[in-house]
Formats: structure tokens, C-alpha cells, sequence
């Protein structure tokens, strides 16, 4: 078989991804299972893939499953019990009455609110809690649901706490024989070249996503100022705040990028950006002379505005004004503290991910023991578990509950119960609300990650041969050449607008891309780093995030025009990370590994 039919064989079950989901509007539970059953067909007709190994891959695609939706979870049951005793309430009154003026509010809650709920839930969080709570404010539908997309964008490389990196990024370089070995052969772990990966993307967040807040702001304000007399003028009034706020974000995001911690860059730049932000706000500074506001709601257009007015916006969040502003920031302080403490308290963080640790004088380990079966070696411990020789293939998989940021998630929850004096009713009805949001993830994570794995590992079963990934790599490595540069951050972002998720377009995108690197002799880092960014960036137009946060302010059937609005941030941000990408691979830093 050619090289051509390989390259077209290997292309299919992402041509079916794409067919389905962009061309025929299927939601991801229909389109998945039907692009892994043709990941199974073409691995086990074109590459031999034997069953037993394709079900191990499927079998590790559904681990990492897993392991994202318990994150997930506690995400989602954190940001429920805040919502549920009137905290996030709390939160966005705290900026509203910082200033009355719309362009401000974007800044603070668009930007600031939508990063902070993105780094610590992620997964459509940010745009389904905060384009609400502006339409309380009095934004029309649409403008609140674009600006809550292009305020959190920067904050997706890392959103979840870290999930993208940390699942996306070090699970796939792990699992394939090949990406693995050549990590190794440069005396890195899986791990480590990772956490390069994530330092390497908050550069280029650094460089060109400053300028985020003055984005979010200039789209609001030209699209949905007085549709008789469109200008970009009220947005120049408030460039100095934005340029401040973009800067006070990405400054302390980049830092801990690089000397913390994969899972903290965007809680920290939220929460040390918005601290400063506020208070040079309150002490006088960046406050625009005049005041700007939308026209009067009975001059808006029909599609500004949904099934649900901004007056009843009110009946549906819970209020509680008797939570001060310190208390409705805490559980989220605590949770950072304790994610600290696990990833940078050695013996702890040792002694959490399984290792073996002395304490008191003696010797602990979590790990119970390992049970060897006719499908693999089961090690088992507490909250945790590790499955080597799949089905006896190589392969192998694991989860481990204490160290994954879903546990101390669900740790600052239960703590929240307390700290607002919730009562059973609020308890369960944040609960059962998070676990109801699980099912239409649980069915196209599954099965997505199910595909991904079986196109990444149909070359483990036989020396020599090169899996679709790396067949998909090498192609476009020999299409573009020298050039690939400048188009990772791009293909990143296709990939997230097909399966519409960071963590999925890294996962299947992530190795595609250091392949290709490899191939054309860059550095992997640098081209990978810009596929997590690409990967964040393609949010703004996937079409699961846009209906989500549609029907969130009751403008479902909108989705064309959000998708056209958000396609001038993301033009602007894949060009000039692939620029920044070109001048770091080939002027700055061109041995980088």
C-alpha cells in the first residue's frame, strides 16, 4: 500500500469526527462512538491490529475517561455548593460594585471571574456561570455570552487545575512506545517534558494573549453599542485598564507556569491579577471619565436577546448577603493550599502518587499490594490503581485518586458546606446538579478517548511499524516543511473545535504534533506548547461550548453568529503564536529540545 492511502487510511476516523460534528451538527454522544468503531476497523483491517489490542487501547482510553470526569466532578460540585449558597452571588456583586460602567464589568467579570472558574472547573464552566450572571447585570444575551468566551480563552491551556496538561499532555507521551523513548533519550520523563510544555505555552499566552481583556471589551463595545453609529472609540478610553489587567494576569500565570506548578497558572493569575486590579481600581486609578452603558434594551436587535430577559436572571441565582467577600473566596483559597501542599511538599506529593515514604521512622506507602491475572498485573492501594500488561499486550493504565486535583476538589466542597452553613437540601441539590452534568461527557469522553488510543497505539503491536498518529505527523511534517511553525497553534485549534475540549485536541492532536517536530528536526517542545495554546484558542468556535453557553441566557439558534464574532480573536491569536512560534524555533531558541 502507498504512502498516500496510509496517510488517507489513517485520516479516516478524524475526517469522520470532522463529517459528523461540523458538517452534520451531530452532538459528540453520536459522533463518537461512531469515529471509534471506524478507529477499530481501519487499526484492525489496515494496520493488523490484533482485538486484544484493541481492546487494551480502548480499555486505556477509558481509564484516562475516568480520570478527566472525576475531576471534572469535583469541579463541578465545588462550583455547585458555591452557587447554591449564594457565594458566586457574592463574588460578582463584589466587581459590580466596583463600577457601574460596562466596559469595567467586562474586565472583572468577563476577564477576571472567567479565568479564576476556568482554572479551577474548566469543561464549559466558565461561559455557563458567568454570561448568567452578566445578563443580570443587564447585558444583552449575546454580548454576555461572547464575552464570556474570549475572557477565559486564556485561561484553557490550564483549565481544570491542570487537566489539560496533566491528562492531555503527560498521559499520551507516556503511553507511546516511541514519544516515550525519544523523551527518555533526552533525560526526561514524560512528566517533566509536560510540565515544559505548559511553560513553554504561557510564553506565548504571555506575549499575545495580554491583550485579551482589551479584546473582550472591544468586541462588546463595537457590537453591541448603538447599532446606528458603530465605533471602537469607548474601548480606546479604557485601554490602560485592560493593558493593566491583561498584565497583572499574565505576569503571575507565566510565574507559576514556570516555578509552581502545571495545575496552578490560571487560578493564580486570576486571583493575584484581579487582587491588583481591584485595588488600583478602588484607589482611583484606570477609571474611565465617562461612563458607557448599552442603548436602552427596546433599541436592541431581535437575536441580542433570548427566552431569558435579565430580569429573571434574579429568580434563578441564589442570593445570601450574608456572606462576606472573604468567606465566598475561601473554599477556592483552601483549595489552592492544599493542591500546593500535594504537589510542592515533596514527602507528602511522594507519598500520594504511590511512592514509598518514611514516616515516623517507618515505612509507608499507600500501594497494598500487586495481583498478577491472565488480563494483566493489578497494583492496588488506597484510592489508587495501576493495570500493566493489558490483556497481555503492553500496554498499561492507572488512576490514582488521591494525588489527581478531583479529590481536594471534593475536600474544599465538603469544607464549603460548613464555611457557609448549607443546609442538606442545598448539599444534595449541588451534588445531584454536578452528577447531572456528567452523563453527556461520560458518552463522548469515553468514546473519543477510546478512539484516540486505538490510532495512538496501532503501531505497539509490531516492531517497525508506525502508528496513524505517527503516519498523520509525518505527512503534514513533509506538507508544510520548514513552515510547520507557523501552523501548530493552528491545527491545535482545529482540533479543539472538532472534539471541543483542549484536553481531547491534546491528547490526539499532542503526539501528532511532536511527531511531526521530530521529523522536521524542531523543537518539540516549542511546537507542542503551541499546540496546548492552539488547543485553548479553538474553544471560542467549538460548537459544544457555544451552544452551552447559549442556553445558558436562553439564545440557542445563535450559534452561527457567536461563532462568526469569535473567529477575529481567534485569526489574531493562531497568527501571532505562530509567528512567536517561528521566531522561537528558528531565532531565540533554536536548541531547545
Amino acid at each position: 500500500m502507498g504512502d498516500v492511502a496510509t496517510v488517507a487510511f489513517a485520516a479516516i476516523p478524524l475526517l469522520v469526527v470532522s463529517v459528523l460534528l461540523v458538517g452534520f451538527l451531530w452532538p459528540a454522544t453520536r459522533a463518537m462512538p461512531i469515529a471509534w468503531l471506524s478507529a477499530l476497523l481501519v487499526a484492525f483491517v489496515v494496520w493488523g491490529m490484533p482485538v486484544r489490542w484493541l481492546a487494551a487501547a480502548t480499555i486505556e482510553g477509558i481509564v484516562i475517561a475516568i480520570q478527566i470526569l472525576f475531576i471534572v466532578f469535583g469541579a463541578l460540585v465545588l462550583l455547585y455548593t458555591m452557587l447554591r449558597a449564594g457565594a458566586f452571588d457574592v463574588l460578582n456583586s463584589g466587581f459590580a460594585m466596583i463600577s457601574e460602567d460596562r466596559r469595567v464589568q467586562v474586565v472583572l467579570i468577563a476577564f477576571f471571574l472567567s479565568t479564576f472558574i476556568e482554572g479551577a472547573a474548566g469543561f464549559g464552566a466558565p461561559a455557563a456561570v458567568v454570561a448568567p450572571l452578566l445578563l443580570g447585570l443587564g447585558f444583552p444575551a449575546l454580548a454576555a455570552v461572547v464575552a464570556a468566551l474570549i475572557g477565559h480563552i486564556i485561561a484553557v491551556t490550564y483549565g481544570a487545575v491542570g487537566t489539560p496538561i496533566i491528562v492531555g499532555i503527560r498521559e499520551p507521551m507516556a503511553s507511546v512506545f516511541e514519544i516515550n523513548q525519544a523523551i527518555e533519550a533526552e533525560g526526561l520523563t514524560a512528566t517533566e517534558f509536560a510540565v515544559n510544555v505548559a511553560a513553554w505555552a504561557a510564553t506565548y499566552h504571555l506575549l499575545v494573549g495580554f491583550v485579551m481583556p482589551l479584546f473582550a471589551v472591544g468586541m462588546v463595545v463595537y457590537f453591541f453599542g448603538d447599532p446606528a453609529d458603530r465605533s471602537i472609540q469607548p474601548a480606546l478610553a479604557v485601554v490602560p485598564l485592560c493593558l493593566f489587567a491583561g498584565l497583572s494576569f499574565v505576569v503571575p500565570y507565566w510565574l507559576s507556569a514556570w516555578f509552581i506548578s502545571a495545575e496552578f497558572p490560571s487560578l493564580v493569575g486570576s486571583m493575584v491579577g484581579a487582587g491588583i486590579t481591584v485595588a488600583a481600581l478602588r484607589a482611583g486609578y484606570f477609571l474611565p471619565d465617562d461612563e458607557w452603558t448599552f442603548p436602552d434594551q427596546d433599541e436592541w436587535p431581535d437575536h441580542w436577546l433570548g427566552s431569558i430577559q435579565p430580569s429573571d436572571v434574579n429568580t434563578v441565582l441564589t442570593r445570601n448577603h450574608d456572606i462576606s467577600l472573604a468567606r465566598a473566596w475561601s473554599p477556592y483559597v483552601l483549595l489552592v493550599v492544599l493542591l500546593l501542599l500535594t504537589r510542592v511538599y515533596d514527602p507528602f506529593s511522594a507519598l500520594l502518587r504511590g511512592e514509598q515514604v518514611s514516616l515516623l521512622g517507618r515505612q509507608v506507602s499507600l500501594v497494598l499490594g500487586t495481583v498478577a491475572t491472565g488480563a494483566g498485573e493489578f497494583t492496588v492501594g488506597l484510592f489508587l490503581f495501576e493495570w500493566t500488561n493489558i490483556l497481555g499486550t503492553s500496554l498499561e493504565t492507572g488512576v490514582n485518586f488521591t494525588y489527581v486535583p478531583g479529590t481536594w476538589l471534593l475536600v474544599s466542597a465538603i469544607a464549603a458546606v460548613g464555611v457557609f452553613g448549607m443546609n442538606r437540601r442545598q448539599v444534595g441539590e449541588a451534588w445531584v446538579g454536578a452528577g447531572s452534568k456528567l452523563l453527556a461527557p461520560l458518552i463522548a469522553l469515553v468514546f473519543v478517548l477510546a478512539m484516540a488510543q486505538v490510532m495512538l497505539q496501532s503501531g505497539s503491536h509490531a516492531d517497525g511499524l508506525d502508528s496513524m498518529i505517527v503516519v498523520l505527523g509525518t505527512a503534514t511534517a513533509n506538507a508544510f516543511g520548514p513552515a510547520y511553525p507557523m501552523v501548530a497553534a493552528l491545527i491545535g485549534a482545529l482540533g479543539a473545535a472538532l472534539v471541543g475540549s483542549n484536553t481531547v485536541s491534546n491528547i490526539t492532536f499532542g503526539p501528532f504534533q511532536f511527531v511531526a517536530a521530530e521529523r522536521l528536526g524542531l523543537s518539540r517542545e516549542l511546537i507542542v506548547g503551541a499546540q496546548t495554546v492552539g488547543g485553548a484558542i479553538g474553544n471560542l468556535v467549538a460548537i459544544h461550548n457555544v451552544v452551552a453557553a447559549l442556553a445558558t441566557v436562553g439564545l440557542i439558534g445563535e450559534e452561527g453568529r457567536v461563532i462568526r464574532l469569535n473567529l477575529i480573536p481567534l485569526v489574531y491569536y493562531t497568527v501571532f503564536v505562530g509567528v512567536w512560534t517561528v521566531l522561537f524555533t528558528y531565532v531565540f531558541f533554536p536548541d531547545v529540545f
